[in-house]
């Protein structure tokens, strides 16, 4: 199992998500918003909506898990290819990374192209941001990815291999979709946004953990445990608060999602402006938590190989 992980991963590092090529989450996106149109309406919202995310991550482990059975009774080379490609999917470290870049750049040119660039990688109205408003939710999305699109994934890979990873990229999927507290999810998105909470309870500590070994500052320990519970989830603000008490900043605030404005817990005293050092250090901890995270990985299964 090591040689698929290890190949998808340097694939991820090198490539990013194949713009080109059919992606899995495209996959669940569609299947999530055909279900919210048809159910998400008339009574019972919140069970319905339970329904929906329950049965899509039952569908998704139970046929990752059926296609890797079958690919097992014919030539192992399949699997093994299976596994690449799969595990190449559910990480999404490196176009992260590129996006926030590109953030940077183009506020550098103006505060429209930072807006519509930012746009891209956030779920709040970008319209009214300022600068540093556009340089900050960069960076909190920054945080929150080292965690759901590249910590998490290996965490559920760690669990139960290629099947819970792939599920969990269906949670995650469900969560970005319908998983937020306004008019029309709040209901509906409910219990998608629970599952989601059980999900990353674990992986959004140990991401927030090695990202302060990256930095070398153990001390922070005590500011990520002032400030990880300053967030509207349960967990976003653990990273967050790593990488705010790393570069000295301050996160969160109120935003606007879908027309409404959700007031977050600020994360961090010093609200100072942030620059392009600032990304390319935040890039850093980023790559040196997730080199972190795959050296303990192929240990444990190493380790685990061994295992008489």
């Amino acid at each position: 199992m090591i040689g698929p992980f290890l190949i998808a991963w340097l694939l991820d590092l090198v490539l990013g998500d194949p713009e080109r090529l059919p992606h899995p989450v495209v996959g669940f996106g569609k299947a999530i918003a055909y279900g919210e149109q048809g159910l998400n309406k008339g009574k019972h919202r919140k069970l319905k909506g339970g329904f929906l995310a329950i049965g899509l991550i039952i569908i998704v482990l139970g046929g990752i898990w059926g296609i890797r059975t079958l690919l097992t009774h014919l030539q192992p080379v399949f699997l093994w290819v299976f596994d690449t490609v799969a595990i190449f999917y559910c990480l999404a470290g490196t176009t992260l990374i590129r996006e926030v870049r590109e953030v940077f750049r183009a506020t550098d040119r103006s505060l429209e192209e930072g807006r519509k660039q930012v746009a891209r990688i956030v779920g709040r109205d970008t319209s009214g941001l300022s600068s540093q408003e556009v340089r900050t939710a960069a960076l909190e999305t920054l945080a929150e990815n080292l965690s759901d699109g590249v910590i998490a994934p290996l965490f559920w890979f760690a669990i139960g291999g290629v099947p819970a990873m792939m599920a969990y990229k269906m949670v995650n999927t469900l969560d970005s979709m319908i998983g937020y507290r306004t008019e029309r999810y709040k209901e509906f998105g409910c219990i998608a946004a629970h599952i989601d909470d059980i999900a990353n309870y674990l992986p959004a500590r140990l991401t927030a953990l090695l990202m302060v070994i990256a930095s070398g500052r153990l001390s922070l320990l005590r500011f990520v445990a002032k400030y990880g519970h300053c967030h509207a989830s349960p967990n976003s603000g653990y990273p967050e608060a790593a990488l705010a008490g790393i570069l000295d900043c301050r996160f969160g605030g109120p935003h606007y999602y879908f027309g409404e404005i959700v007031d977050k817990p600020y994360i961090g005293e010093h609200d100072r402006p942030l620059s392009t050092a600032d990304m390319q250090k935040a890039v850093r901890i980023n790559r040196t938590a997730e080199v972190l995270a795959v050296i303990i990985l192929v240990t444990i299964i190493s380790l685990l190989s061994l295992w008489p």
